[in-house]
């Protein structure tokens, strides 16, 4: 069963920094493309940042363009969002996604598998 493990959320101050990481049990993540999502409370899911499968193109929202960097280690299996200048609107369920589709979109709609997500609360 391919699975995705989010990990590296929990609770940092305006300001501060987290790294959050995707892991895969089940497949390697080489050929994927992937994806972090965040969803806060009352709203909707949406797309924060996207690597491509060669870890070449990527995407960021605008909310988090400057502070926020997705990059990816095959080697490790592991794709990462390290997170800096938090603020409280970045308060949310974080999630990683996995999309064969091996190119970097935002779009949740082209993303296959999905973690469980972890929780980042901004908060001083």
């Amino acid at each position: 069963q391919l699975q995705l493990v989010e990990s590296g959320g929990g609770l940092v101050q305006p300001g501060g920094s987290l790294r959050l990481s995707c892991g895969a049990a089940g497949f390697t993540l080489d050929y994927y493309a992937i994806g972090w999502f965040r969803q806060a409370p009352g709203k909707e899911r949406e797309g924060v940042s996207c690597i491509s499968s060669s870890g070449g193109p990527t995407n960021y929202a605008d909310s988090v363009k400057g502070r926020f960097t997705i990059s990816r280690d095959n080697a490790k299996n592991t794709v990462y969002l390290q997170m800096n200048s938090l603020k409280p609107e970045d308060t949310a369920e974080y999630y990683c996604a996995a999309g064969v589709q091996t190119m970097c979109i935002m779009r949740q709609d082209e993303y296959d598998y999905w973690g469980q997500g972890t929780q980042v609360t901004v908060s001083s």
